[in-house]
């Protein structure tokens, strides 16, 4: 849903954000963007492949880390969110870093234990 809200936003909508927040949203790149709906979207697929216990889901959870790094990039790196002190991006975007890992870990566990065919 976030993403979803995050790619409908209107001019208008993004005129309702402080300055530091228009300025973040106006200097990600797009394939940050895209690197969002990938981390999102393999992230849901990989879960769902888990629980029908298929072994792409794997393959899903690495498409998911690869999107995560995208995003990290651009929102970080170059559009520079945290740099103003403020460490709700970082704590939350590590947040997700974490839950992606430990996801693809426990897939590989799946894997392992042969509880994915």
């Amino acid at each position: 849903m976030a993403i979803a809200g995050d790619l409908s936003l209107s001019p208008a909508d993004i005129a309702k954000l402080s300055p530091e927040q228009q300025a973040l949203y106006a200097a990600r790149p797009g394939w940050s963007v895209v690197g969002s709906v990938l981390a999102v979207g393999a992230g849901t697929l990989g879960c769902v492949l888990l629980l029908l216990r298929r072994r792409w889901a794997i393959a899903a959870f690495v498409l998911s880390l690869v999107g995560i790094v995208l995003q990290d990039i651009g929102i970080f790196g170059i559009a520079g969110a945290g740099r103003n002190g403020d460490m709700v991006p970082v704590v939350l975007q590590g947040l997700v870093l974490v839950i992606a890992i430990a996801l693809w870990l426990f897939a590989r566990r799946a894997q392992r234990n042969a509880w994915l065919t």
